[in-house]
């Protein structure tokens, strides 16, 4: 919906080298001295059979260093979720959806007349209003709009409404014109009418985009839609006067904030995505182009600049494809749960045993500590600790091969079930199945080898053994712990993890810099002219934030953050209630 400044870098790493990550520079080996790393998994193996032998199973051999099932995870786990996608503003995933009949949308304008072409709407009324610009004596005109009947609708996920020159809109390129065009940052009407026209045989009513909140650019007022009310309302941000307060600040506080409602899982649930039809970038079946190109960017830097143009058309297709898919080419698995479930089983006690391991503590508590991340270790792995799992009597069992049992039962437990059944899975359903098959075997491996350490130092009280623990073999294995659960937590890279500490006050809320208020001082890109822009002045969605809303003393610039803060958002807690600040 904006368009504007200089923009943000992001979402997800995928290693090129074909290498185990316990050898990258920088990582020590998961099994601390004791073991060595040997090749690396492959993936692929476990998606094509749910009859895996317990060779394929070894807690040394982690995942190698350029999959992508994680970025795919996390993707999906984060889709509508306005938190995840501040964090990482570049998206990878295009996934069909449906808005309800009976959804409201709103627009703000300064004309009267009610839109009869392709424009944009706001998911809520702050979004909105920021746009409704008028007079004084007549005030501004505010548009209310219902859904008649389900809306079909194409999501980019990120913050795809970001106008900037660094990878936000690049997914839109692709399927608007078929290739990359950085030098059309702001050639937003352009964008959206090449869009629609791309999606008209699909009967595609409109685009779902986020950026301060979640906004949808709907093709034609006129299909399938109902005006509520189109009001003139007091104008929001006229100049101030004697009478009236500047309340600019405000109003760009009241669209974070509205934003803000969204930013965690389910996300802005009047949108419904169609997993079955999701189409990612990290899916390197899909974009091998790409593979190469990420190296070793940091996770923040990842775009889709450098695709070929073999994969642009191979995305483009599959979108097309997913769009056209029937509801028999659908298993009818309930995607977006299964994801969940393992982000709620596994966030919180991972959560909890870092925050253990990391606590401050006498020396003499260290067998304390390592016996209360131990019960935490054993009761995620109950479900899969079978009577007859015992320690190997082998010294030179440095992999751990006895607690195998306990890994493999641990990461097939929500996919084995769904992979015997792989013939009726689309190809988009295959990706997602790999993600929380790739996901979860990690999960499994490093906490199973960190129970299995544990129970051959003496701490599992159900696999006693005849000597004592000893002290300081249990402070090395704490160390050794905290450094495998810190490269897991790392490598998952869950945004829920992602939080406010200590937690904000009840007249603040915890925010992420956004853009575009925190974009970092610098020259902007150069601007378009008018022709090649098909600049309209009438459509008000069609200018910057700068423009549009004209804040004073270099509103923006003021909020400006470092580049790093901006590269790498952190979270702050900042006001809800005046002097506001971002």
């Amino acid at each position: 919906m904006l368009s504007s400044l200089v923009g943000s870098c992001f979402v997800l790493q995928a290693l090129a080298a074909q290498v185990p990550l316990g050898l990258s520079k920088g990582n020590q080996s998961l099994e601390g001295h004791a073991s060595r790393i040997t090749r690396p998994y492959n993936s692929t193996s476990i998606l094509v059979s749910s009859n895996i032998d317990d060779s394929s199973w070894r807690l040394d051999e982690p995942p190698l260093a350029n999959a992508t099932g994680r970025f795919v995870f996390e993707t999906v786990n984060s889709l509508l979720q306005h938190w995840p996608n501040t964090r990482y503003r570049n998206g990878h995933a295009i996934a069909p959806g449906v808005i309800p009949k009976g959804t409201l949308l709103y627009h703000g304008s300064f004309s009267d007349k009610i839109p009869t072409g392709p424009e944009w709407t706001a998911t809520d009324p702050e979004h909105s209003i920021l746009f409704c610009r008028g007079p004084p004596d007549t005030g501004c005109s505010h548009l209310t709009l219902a859904a008649t009947r389900p809306l079909k609708v194409l999501y980019f996920d990120g913050t795809s409404a970001a106008h900037t020159i660094v990878g936000t809109l690049e997914t839109q390129d692709i399927i608007a014109w078929g290739e990359l065009r950085p030098g059309w940052w702001m050639n937003e009407r352009q964008r959206l009418e090449d869009l629609c026209k791309w999606g008209a045989p699909y009967a595609i009513d409109g685009y779902v985009r986020m950026e301060m909140d979640f906004e949808v650019m709907l093709c034609d007022f006129k299909a399938g839609l109902e005006v509520v009310s189109f009001s003139q309302i007091s104008t929001a941000l006229n100049p101030p006067t004697s009478r009236i307060p500047n309340n600019r600040e405000l109003r760009m506080f009241e669209v974070m904030h509205a934003g803000s409602w969204h930013n965690r899982y389910p996300g802005d649930t009047r949108i419904n995505l169609d997993l079955a039809g999701l189409v990612s970038l990290y899916d390197t079946t899909l974009a091998p182009s790409l593979v190469g190109l990420r190296g070793s960017q940091e996770r923040c830097d990842h775009r889709i600049q450098g695709i070929s143009p073999i994969d642009i058309e191979a995305v483009r297709s599959s979108v097309s494809h997913a769009l056209e898919r029937s509801q028999s080419d659908r298993s009818g698995v309930d995607w977006k749960t299964l994801f969940r479930v393992v982000v709620d089983r596994y966030s919180d006690r991972l959560d909890l045993m870092e925050h253990l391991l990391n606590s401050t503590l006498e020396n003499d508590a260290v067998m304390d500590q390592a016996k209360k991340v131990h019960v935490q270790l054993r009761v995620m792995l109950t479900s899969y600790i079978f009577r007859d799992t015992v320690p190997s009597n082998a010294s030179f069992d440095s992999a751990h091969s006895w607690a195998t049992p306990v890994f493999k039962a641990c990461g097939t437990a929500h996919t084995s079930s769904i992979a015997s059944y792989m013939p009726s899975l689309n190809p988009s359903e295959r990706l997602l199945l790999q993600a929380v098959q790739e996901t979860t075997r990690e999960i499994c491996r490093i906490t199973t080898k960190m129970w299995a350490a544990g129970a051959l130092a003496g701490l599992d009280p159900y696999l006693p053994l005849d000597s004592t623990p000893d002290p300081a073999e249990i402070a090395d294995l704490v160390d050794t712990w905290r450094q495998e659960l810190s490269d897991l937590m790392a490598w998952l890279d869950w945004s829920v993890w992602v939080r406010c500490r200590p937690a904000c006050g009840p007249e603040e809320m915890c925010y992420l810099p956004s853009w575009p208020v925190n974009v970092p001082r610098g020259p902007r890109p150069h601007r378009p002219s008018p022709s090649q822009e098909i600049y309209d002045d009438i459509h008000i969605f069609n200018t910057s934030l700068t423009d549009r809303v004209s804040f004073k003393h270099d509103f923006l610039m003021q909020l400006a953050s470092p580049a790093d803060d901006w590269r790498k958002p952190q979270p702050k807690c900042i006001r809800r209630v005046e002097p506001y600040g971002f």
